[in-house]
């Protein structure tokens, strides 16, 4: 029997990934944003409870050293703000571990940018800007922003900033999660993505691009505290249709604090017997020296073509994704 060979997606399909990329660079091109590159094979790895990630084996003799696949190039681009590289941006490849079907493919491409001076609320106008640029304002009808605790209150009618197990236990029980107590247990965080995710998302309309801006604290790890509320820190997300695409921040740039959650994040990992990565001391180090203040973002761009495209798997917008490649 003849090994199937083909490519998962369409020849069109190929041709409209390229028309995207180029519209992207075009669109930095015009703002002076620098296309950098970073490895994608590293020393360290983040630290990010909720992500698993590839390994692999560096042997140079007498000895070998574990390198871990990136599951973003968030630390060494930071690396280069901190070095006087001003704003930049990055199209690469991204791996996750663990993670395959219609919106996740192990290995991935992904946008990531990071414009110095700006503030969250900019650079959440410059995507909304770059997605009206790449839908030609065809699939698009209008842009909303809504803070998390906001959204949250209007389809769950819980708060999001004070966790209380028995009302978050008692709205998933009435609503036909039964199994979400099993999942969560005590722990704020999965929670909120298990409820957000199940109840919140699937509401966002199919032709607005929504940005949910104001995150609890307890999600997000490298982005700033509200200085006028410590429970929230500056950080967004977009959907459209109920598709996450990005997730941005302003950026924390205190070393203290930022090696505290990194310290925070590996016992969680090593309470719920996740493997746990090398902590990257060379992005402490970047901190110390001091990195600029900067917003910055992360966009998946096979997500971004399925919209683009109407496809209902990100199987058939990648040549060759896992189960082919």
């Amino acid at each position: 029997m003849q090994e199937p060979w083909q490519p998962a997606c369409e020849t069109g399909l190929l041709q409209l990934r390229a028309r995207m990329l180029a519209s992207i660079r075009e669109f930095f091109a015009g703002r002076q944003v620098l296309e950098v590159e970073t490895p994608l094979l590293s020393l360290t790895a983040g630290t990010d409870p909720q992500l698993d990630f590839f390994t692999t084996e560096y042997c140079l003799p007498p000895q070998s050293q574990t390198l871990f696949l990136q599951t973003s190039p968030e630390f060494a681009m930071k690396r280069l703000l901190a070095s006087g590289s001003g704003s930049i941006y990055q199209i690469c490849k991204a791996f996750r571990n663990g993670e395959s079907g219609r919106y996740h493919n192990p290995e991935f491409t992904l946008l990531e940018w990071y414009r110095v001076a700006f503030s969250l609320d900019q650079l959440m106008d410059e995507c909304a800007e770059l997605c009206w640029v790449l839908f030609a304002g065809e699939l698009l009808q209008s842009v909303e922003k809504l803070s998390y605790q906001t959204i949250f209150q209007r389809y769950t009618g819980l708060d999001a900033l004070e966790f209380c197990y028995e009302d978050y236990n008692r709205y998933t029980q009435q609503n036909g999660f039964a199994e979400a107590s099993a999942i969560c247990r005590d722990n704020h965080s999965l929670w909120l993505d298990f409820i957000f995710s199940h109840a919140v998302q699937p509401n966002f309309a199919g032709s607005v691009l929504t940005m949910i801006h104001g995150y609890p604290a307890c999600l997000s790890s490298l982005a700033r505290y509200n200085p006028a509320d410590g429970r929230v820190t500056e950080r967004f997300e977009l959907f459209i249709g109920g598709i996450e695409l990005g997730n941005g921040y302003h950026e924390l740039l205190d070393p203290v604090e930022q090696n505290r959650r990194f310290e925070h994040e590996i016992r969680q990992r090593h309470d719920h017997g996740r493997s746990v990565p090398v902590k990257d001391t060379r992005l402490l180090a970047a901190l110390r020296h001091g990195m600029p203040a900067c917003s910055g973002v992360a966009i998946g761009l096979d997500r971004l073509l399925m919209l683009l495209s109407n496809s209902d798997h990100i199987s058939k917008v990648i040549a060759f994704p896992i189960n082919t490649a």
